[in-house]
């Protein structure tokens, strides 16, 4: 990597990779990492804070602890902010957070994605007031261009504070497996206050925020491996609202498996992804956070897509608080960028109990019902064996507005499960000839339960064979291409 003044006399159109002098060897790594080879271009590497207390004037490294610039990733222009741990400890003060606010604003006028790589001890405490203004100003230009580019951050080492309110309002975080945290008080702190003796790990590592916050949607092995995962996640969207999302080499699908009869036994959901989308093209997002819904991104004839399924190997794919808003936040983001949602049904309905009533299953699932609802992109859902009662409707119905509603033949729809139902229907009868309990759970399900009758009513459009499954939703897709087009539609609140 070249850093040297010299190096850049050369003519204007040649290509030469361009980083700060005070940047560490490691920082440098990662931008190139991340990067196409000799493209990123720096701005802002002689600016220095102007802090004179403490003695700081005695420190003042060029470019502050932050590498701003604009690069290519597979040909496609994006921003890029690296904290230099080396400078100052990558603390954010005034001109830190200036440097990341004008990336900011060139990503919003030059509608590129904004990749951050962020390895910092927090605010310049040395800076006072100005550090906790400093983060303000980022926090309002994270918001500004939410629903407009993509914002991924890659967590690489510390990031407490305030400063984690900069990744929880991105699109995607990336958190490295080791060396990386995300907390608002730090061990300290916590023990100071609560007594509670944890390390930064159990705190706010990835294991932590990729199991029981859902803050963290990828987990990473290295800083390369964390990179590349970025890349990635760039390959499915758009470079802004206001352009479609690149296109991949089409492929076909894996095999569709054959799924249980009895609809009590459980299956894995992503072995079904993959028999619809294109071979090899599912990329999972927060897969160990509320496992009993499936999210990711994938491929249908080399077009990106967002999935969306309930998963029957966790909590028998119930709906609960942790799957509903790990599922809004997600149709969000593909309304926002303009990525068709294709959702895969199987569900018994919500999870009860008074922990959930009680901590708010009601608005929070309430969140996931809505962001179907808004959701503009072109929304195809495919009903595999079940769904049931409020998560029937939840789960992009054709009452709320999905474009094209499939079934598979033996599926069952109904307010509940045939056993309740009979117990709520024919409770007397039961109560004079208990025996007679499977013949009305049978009649039930014949007379109530078949898709048949949801497609009468058009609450299903057409009964399809699974081997029909993908050229459906090829077809479909198609016939909504237009339905598809770029557009600014809302931003990607954090749920």
């Amino acid at each position: 990597m070249s850093t040297s003044p010299s190096q850049t006399s050369s003519a204007p159109d040649s290509k030469t990779t361009v980083i700060s002098r005070s940047a560490s060897v490691n920082t440098q790594r990662r931008i190139e990492a991340l990067v196409d080879p000799e493209s990123f271009n720096e701005f802002g590497s002689q600016v220095r804070h102007r802090t004179t207390a403490f003695d700081m004037m005695q420190r003042r490294p060029s470019g502050d602890g932050v590498v701003t610039g604009y690069a290519t990733v597979d040909g496609r222009p994006i921003g890029v902010l690296a904290q230099d741990p080396s400078a100052l400890g990558g603390s954010l003060g005034e001109m830190h957070a200036a440097k990341i606010t004008g990336l900011l604003g060139y990503a919003e006028r030059a509608r590129t994605p904004v990749v951050g790589l962020l390895d910092s001890g927090g605010a310049r405490i040395q800076e006072g007031i100005a550090a906790l203004d400093g983060y303000g100003t980022v926090f309002r230009a994270n918001v500004r261009l939410s629903g407009r580019v993509p914002q991924i951050s890659v967590i690489l080492g510390p990031c407490a504070g305030g400063a984690v309110y900069s990744p929880a309002l991105t699109d995607i975080v990336i958190i490295r497996r080791e060396g990386a945290h995300m907390f608002l008080t730090g061990p300290r702190v916590v023990q100071a206050v609560t007594f509670e003796d944890v390390t930064p790990d159990e705190l706010g590592g990835a294991k932590m925020h990729s199991q029981e916050s859902g803050v963290a949607h990828l987990v990473a092995q290295s800083d390369t491996d964390a990179l590349d995962l970025a890349r990635k996640v760039l390959s499915y969207l758009p470079s802004s609202c206001w352009d479609r999302p690149p296109m991949a080499v089409p492929a076909d699908p894996e095999p569709m498996p054959s799924l249980p009869s009895n609809h009590r036994q459980s299956y894995d959901v992503r072995s079904v992804i993959r028999g619809v989308v294109d071979a090899g093209s599912f990329f999972e997002l927060q897969a160990r956070f509320a496992r009993n819904l499936v999210v990711g991104l994938a491929r249908v004839a080399g077009n990106a897509v967002g999935v969306v399924a309930n998963q029957p190997q966790a909590l028998a794919g119930v709906l609960d608080i942790a799957s509903a808003e790990k599922g809004a936040r997600f149709v969000r983001m593909c309304d926002a960028f303009g990525l068709p949602l294709v959702t895969f049904v199987d569900t018994p309905g919500f999870l009860p109990g008074v922990r959930q009533e009680a901590n708010g299953v009601i608005r929070k699932g309430a969140k996931l019902l809505y962001a179907f609802a808004e959701a503009t992109v072109p929304r195809i859902t495919l009903v595999l064996r079940k769904a049931f009662g409020g998560a029937y409707i939840v789960m992009n119905s054709k009452s709320l507005g999905a474009d094209a509603v499939f079934s598979w033949p033996d599926t069952h729809m109904a307010v509940m499960g045939a056993e309740g139902a009979v117990d709520v229907i024919f409770r007397s009868a039961l109560q004079e000839a208990p025996e007679r309990r499977a013949e009305l759970i049978e009649t039930y399900q014949r007379e109530a339960m078949s898709p048949t009758l949801a497609a009468e009513r058009l609450s299903v459009d057409e009964i399809i064979e699974p081997s029909e499954t993908r050229h459906a939703v090829v077809s479909m897709l198609r016939a909504l291409e237009r339905a598809a087009l770029p557009k600014f539609r809302h931003d990607n609140l954090p749920q």
